[in-house]
């Protein structure tokens, strides 16, 4: 799905750089063409700057997600979640970062958690990034505790890890 929406901006890069943005922050574009989250409304400008790009770039992507039912569905309806990976130490939880051999591989997910649980430990949070939209994708695990060693050792065996980050 994200690879047709990119296509629909391949020949407008300026554009591509705006709705990788709203996609990858979970922003709307609701019915008047505004880029909101929630009920809070985001100035164009603001979202210019953040990506390099004139205001008038990001009211022409609005037009575009408007003017297409596909991209309306989505940018309507995304939303974003709050990510503990970077409080997480500060609220005492742990933090594992899995580079995949291969994120488009099913049952990452599914391996790593179980590996996880056999150890003791409580998942509190798993954010993947979207293999079709991001270049480096990562698995997030925040769990109830500190990642002990043991842990560590026993996700570096799963043949679809290709690295473990601990924070």
């Amino acid at each position: 799905m994200w690879t047709k929406i990119i296509e629909k901006f391949s020949k407008f890069p300026a554009q591509e750089k705006v709705i990788r943005l709203l996609i990858e922050r979970g922003f709307q574009v609701n019915s008047e063409g505004k880029v909101v989250s929630g009920n809070i409304e985001i100035p164009h400008t603001q979202i210019a700057k953040e990506v390099g790009v004139d205001r008038r770039v990001v009211d022409a992507t609005a037009e575009v997600v408007l003017g297409d039912d596909v991209l309306k569905k989505v940018l309507q309806n995304v939303r974003s979640v709050a990510f503990l990976r970077d409080v997480a130490p500060v609220l005492g939880l742990g933090v594992i970062v899995i580079t995949p051999t291969d994120a488009r591989k099913k049952g990452i997910l599914g391996d790593v958690a179980t590996v996880v649980a056999a150890h003791d430990v409580s998942i509190r949070q798993a954010i993947t990034d979207d293999p079709y939209f991001t270049d480096d994708p990562k698995l997030t695990i925040i769990t109830d505790t500190k990642v002990p060693g043991g842990l560590v050792d026993a996700l570096t065996k799963i043949s679809s890890v290709k690295s473990v980050t601990v924070y």
